[in-house]
């Protein structure tokens, strides 16, 4: 091995090569993608994370003296995955281009071949699309990322890096760093707890988010931070979660709602034009991206996370329900009954979606079935609906047997049903119905072509969420709770409802939306020790409490704290998101299961006694 790489330098990476390089001597290095033996000739892929070069072993091959011949008794040995230097001479394909690949008007003809290691056969073909389970990929990630679509994603995520760091380098902001062993404090996600050796008994948590320390840094006075950090989370997992990821940490001071949003803005833009080479001024010639308050947001989408991308908004029809005391449906009498004593935060609610007829007309009888089973799977008792005619009345629903004439003719006003719609209604607990309502409007869209099943296909729609409530009642524990963390700032005219009306109370916290998926979230913070007191005190936590859970930063804010506010954007979202991947899975390096497991390392694993006995820890094997 010594002359390559020691004397024979890699001159060029396998996807460099056009024709104007013919007749060069060049030196590559990588795996063999592909062998083909055809007798007089050996043919290679030789693949790098730049590409394919066709390599050709020709013994015939003149003027290289007895090069050739060596390279091509080499070549013959060689097998998939094998790791090799040659060198060799560029020469034309001549008629035996190949349009697909960027190299395909020349193959280098081998003049010397080093082999640098072998491989054994792999578990499954290092090919772009192939059928091995996700389990089975896992399990040899180093080789699942050799493909092309996944090396792809993570230069994805590199050039987000890049671009992230040079881009508030340029506005001002200093890159710095915050502890990841921290101290346990409640309230936010579920902690990874981590036994102290050296203070036995006791645990640090992985920290969740740079938080509070994001913070600190603005009562020390360095006014705009980022970070690109790892944050952990001990949560259930789904196709957008993982235990462990990245999000761009930013915190500014004095700075309102709409400074935070201009600067977010720009680097979404920047980040789109670099990336993807899309100016999305295209889209938003002010630069700007549109706002919807929570409460817009909730009744029309049925969560703070629209997919904005095609329509099918929701109707609330709860007061039109209790207007009419049911219109003789027997379960709408039985929300508008609960309504009669006034409508709360925890009143049941009645919604409605429209499928416009030339849509309508594409779901079968066995569709509605599998519609019925779908919301059944979500808590759902079932999936109410209704086909309108062309006089206004409904067909094909049991509905039509006992509602009213009214109540019919005004739930068609007020979701502006024509004659051909059809209309789907959930009725009951709030969360529940919202839930169902707004995943069967995008699993609707997805099923009609609205949308396109996974990825983005070419659209953006940007949006921002804002105004939400500060409190959301804790059913459970029938109180209140911070719907976000206890530090985020109240709207001005709604601090004197938090002693009064907790549930009107309005905040700085917003929500940057894609396409259905929140990429980032954050807040303007509670700067005033009066305010914030008044706060926990709606929450239900006392002085002492307070003290407990975050008395280091209440002491902090005691000591001059500027306004502030800051933002969060998930890294993985958005490499998810930018490339168009199926899953956060496939935008990080090395992913955990949905179960939380690393099927490469066998990770977590069980330690030994004499590891527990140090740590002072015992397990407990439960039935």
């Amino acid at each position: 091995m010594a002359r390559f790489i020691d004397e024979l330098k890699r001159t060029h990476h396998d996807a460099e090569l056009r024709a104007e390089h013919i007749g060069q001597t060049v030196v590559l290095f990588g795996w063999c993608a592909s062998y083909r033996d055809h007798g007089g000739c050996v043919f290679v892929d030789l693949r790098d994370r730049e590409g394919i070069t066709q390599l050709v072993f020709d013994p015939d091959l003149k003027g290289q003296g007895d090069g050739p011949i060596t390279a091509h008794r080499g070549a013959q040995a060689l097998r998939s995955e094998w790791v090799i230097g040659i060198r060799g001479v560029v020469l034309s394909r001549g008629t035996n281009k190949n349009a697909r690949l960027g190299t395909g008007d020349i193959e280098v003809h081998v003049v010397e071949l080093e082999v640098f290691n072998k491989s054994d056969t792999p578990p499954f073909e290092i090919v772009d699309k192939l059928d091995t389970s996700e389990e089975k990929r896992l399990q040899y990630r180093y080789l699942d990322l050799r493909r092309a679509p996944l090396q792809k994603t993570l230069r994805v995520r590199h050039r987000i890096h890049q671009e992230t760091r040079s881009y508030f380098d340029t506005q001002g902001f200093l890159e710095l760093e915050t502890p990841v062993l921290v101290k346990y404090t409640p309230g936010g996600a579920r902690n990874f707890l981590v036994p102290s050796r050296m203070s036995p008994g006791k645990f640090y948590a992985l920290a969740e988010s740079p938080q509070l320390f994001k913070q600190l840094y603005m009562v020390a006075g360095f006014e705009k931070y980022f970070q690109i950090v790892k944050c952990f989370r001990d949560e259930d997992l789904r196709v957008d979660r993982q235990p462990e990821f990245t999000q761009i940490d930013v915190e500014m001071s004095f700075v309102n709602q709409d400074d935070v949003f201009r600067v977010m803005e720009g680097l979404i833009f920047r980040i789109w034009n670099v990336v993807l080479g899309i100016d999305l001024h295209t889209l938003y010639p002010t630069g700007r991206f549109p706002q919807m308050p929570f409460t817009e947001s909730m009744e029309r989408y049925g969560n703070d996370k629209p997919d904005v991308r095609f329509g099918l908004p929701h109707t609330d029809l709860t007061s039109l329900v209790a207007e009419h005391q049911g219109g003789g449906v027997p379960l709408f009498k039985a929300v508008a009954d609960k309504l009669a004593g006034g409508r709360t935060e925890l009143s049941d609610i009645v919604k409605g979606i429209v499928i416009p007829s030339q849509y309508a007309s594409k779901i079968s009888r066995a569709d509605l079935e599998k519609l019925e089973e779908y919301v059944k799977g979500m808590g759902s008792k079932g999936l109410a609906r209704a086909k309108v005619d062309g006089d206004g009345g409904w067909v094909q629903s049991p509905l039509a047997k006992t509602i009213t004439s009214s109540l019919r003719l005004a739930i068609n006003a007020a979701m502006g049903a024509k004659e051909g719609d059809l209309l789907f209604f959930q009725f009951g607990k709030a969360s529940t119905v919202q839930t169902v309502m707004a995943n069967l409007r995008v699993h609707l869209a997805k099923k009609l072509g609205l949308i396109p099943e996974v990825g983005h296909g070419g659209k953006f729609e940007f949006l921002w969420v804002v105004n939400p409530p500060l409190f959301e009642y804790d059913e459970e524990h029938k109180t209140w709770a911070a719907a976000h963390h206890a530090f985020t700032r109240p709207h001005d005219d709604c601090v004197d409802l938090l002693e009064t009306d907790p549930s009107r109370v309005l905040c700085y916290r917003y929500d940057l939306v894609l396409n259905g998926f929140e990429i980032g979230g954050g807040s303007i913070r509670l700067h005033n020790p009066d305010v914030q007191a008044r706060v926990f005190r709606a929450l239900g936590i006392s002085d002492e409490e307070a003290r407990q859970k975050f008395g280091f930063l209440l002491d902090a804010l005691r000591f001059g704290a500027p306004p502030h506010g800051g933002i969060a954007i998930g890294m993985d979202r958005l490499a998810m998101l930018l490339s168009g991947a199926d899953s956060l899975r496939d935008v990080i390096p090395f992913p955990k299961t949905q179960k939380g497991t690393d099927l490469m390392t066998d990770a977590p694993g069980r330690v030994s006694p004499e590891q527990l006995v140090e740590l002072r820890v015992k397990v407990i094997d439960l039935p």
